[in-house]
């Protein structure tokens, strides 16, 4: 049985269980987005551990799936305001003339599937329920820039589909806003 909750109904132990402790989950703790780049460059896996630690203590940024009673995968979605890079990355704003500092756009930012959990529904769950989530606070739409993976094609990079495909955001209900490049699309939900 799959549910998902918001994670200041989850454990920091659950998750710790998710993030792990080696590999670009653990390395980034979903601080990639709200760091400026020299933040990032300079920070260590430890200062952003601790870093989510006290973002999810103090509110809910995101959300935790758990799949028979384990923690199973994770999923960022918070104002699009809380995230610095978004602000200014041509990643979000080719072609678009949007004002970057509305907070009734909310963002999904992040996924991660613990190992052994994957490739059983784990982040499409989690960006259906990131809808919700974000309607029930006030967001008027909710964006996610996912990479555009083709059925059966194999990813070069796997660790780059942290924010998720194209194929799980449609599914939930997204629908596309630009295609800033060859393998990335802005896709947004009006709440």
């Amino acid at each position: 049985m799959l549910t998902v909750v918001s994670v200041d109904q989850a454990s920091w132990a659950d998750l710790q269980a998710i993030f792990g402790d080696r590999g670009d989950p653990a390395r980034c703790r979903c601080q990639y987005f709200k760091d400026t780049p020299a933040e990032w460059r300079s920070g260590t896996s430890a200062e952003r551990a601790e870093r989510l630690r006290a973002q999810t203590a103090d509110r809910a940024t995101g959300l935790v799936a758990f799949l028979d009673g384990e923690p199973a995968g994770w999923c960022a979605v918070e104002p699009r305001t809380a995230y610095r890079r978004l602000r200014t990355s041509r990643l979000v704003w080719a072609d678009r003339d949007e004002d970057p500092a509305d907070d009734g756009v909310w963002a999904v930012t992040c996924f991660v599937t613990r190992k052994g959990f994957r490739r059983q529904g784990v982040s499409a769950a989690l960006a259906k329920a990131a809808v919700g989530f974000a309607r029930e606070r006030g967001a008027r739409a909710v964006e996610g820039y996912p990479m555009l993976v083709e059925p059966g094609q194999k990813v070069a990079w796997p660790a780059e589909l942290f924010v998720g495909t194209a194929g799980i955001f449609a599914d939930a209900g997204f629908s596309e806003v630009s295609r800033p490049t060859a393998r990335r699309v802005v896709m947004r939900l009006t709440c």
